[in-house]
């Protein structure tokens, strides 16, 4: 039986005059055509490496993939990206990337991504590997990590909790405190107002900074400084002389 007519044929003695009809489709337009065939090109031909989320083993996949097992410990890691366009409150964990866009409202309570584009309201906690790109105004409740920060000009953020950041760029407007592995920096026209603790830090002409400032080694914490003061100040303690610890001084 024909799919297309519904007729009877013998495959050993087909008609001469029987034919199926092809349904013709709209060509696309050529220009996106190429450029889709090239982009699928170089994304089936370029590979990544990733990382394990359970064993930490990195191994190399295509990068044409949804996702992969990882060969040390079989765990499924998720290779998607997402694009967040309403309201969205599941857990993430993913090697892609994610766009929250203006429209989006992510309130997940953890989303891991190598990298994100932050458009619209952040409710929750981000975590990146890469880099995170924040270009919309308003408050982030949730805590933000990651490996390098861009605000982009546009930006005018609050950030509630305290950021954690191997370096940041700040461009637009930003209130919060940071706390930055090697270096910050302000660049014309940008504005931060809070504490920040890194190991350097750069304000261009134009730049605005007003908070207080501790320059050094980003990792401490005050637990692992107390033991040391403690013992520095019963060594040179004197009467009538305070052993309190310095204040950093505010910079504006």
């Amino acid at each position: 039986m024909c799919r297309q007519c519904g007729r009877y044929f013998s495959p050993f003695a087909p008609e001469t005059g029987l034919k199926l009809r092809v349904k013709e489709e709209a060509a696309a337009p050529q220009d996106s055509s190429i450029r889709q065939k090239f982009e699928d090109f170089w994304k089936r031909q370029r590979s990544c490496v990733v990382e394990c989320f359970e064993c930490e083993r990195k191994h190399q996949v295509s990068g044409a993939a949804m996702s992969t097992i990882c060969p040390g410990c079989s765990a499924h890691i998720d290779l998607r990206d997402y694009k967040i366009t309403s309201g969205f409150s599941r857990t993430i964990r993913t090697r892609g990337d994610v766009h929250l866009t203006a429209k989006g409202e992510l309130g997940s309570n953890s989303v891991v991504c190598r990298s994100a584009l932050v458009e619209g309201k952040l409710r929750g906690n981000l975590y990146c590997d890469d880099t995170a790109t924040i270009n919309f105004s308003g408050r982030i409740p949730g805590r933000l990590t990651a490996k390098h920060v861009i605000v982009e000009r546009r930006a005018d953020v609050d950030c509630f909790r305290r950021m954690r950041v191997s370096s940041i760029e700040i461009r637009g407007k930003m209130s919060g405190e940071i706390i930055a592995q090697t270096i910050v920096t302000i660049h014309k026209k940008g504005s931060l107002e809070g504490n920040v603790t890194a190991k350097a830090i750069t304000v261009e002409k134009g730049g605005i900074f007003s908070g207080q400032l501790v320059i050094g080694q980003a990792a401490f914490t005050q637990g692992e400084l107390l033991p040391e003061r403690k013992l520095a100040a019963a060594n040179t303690a004197e009467p009538g002389i305070s052993g309190a610890a310095p204040q950093p001084l505010p910079a504006t």
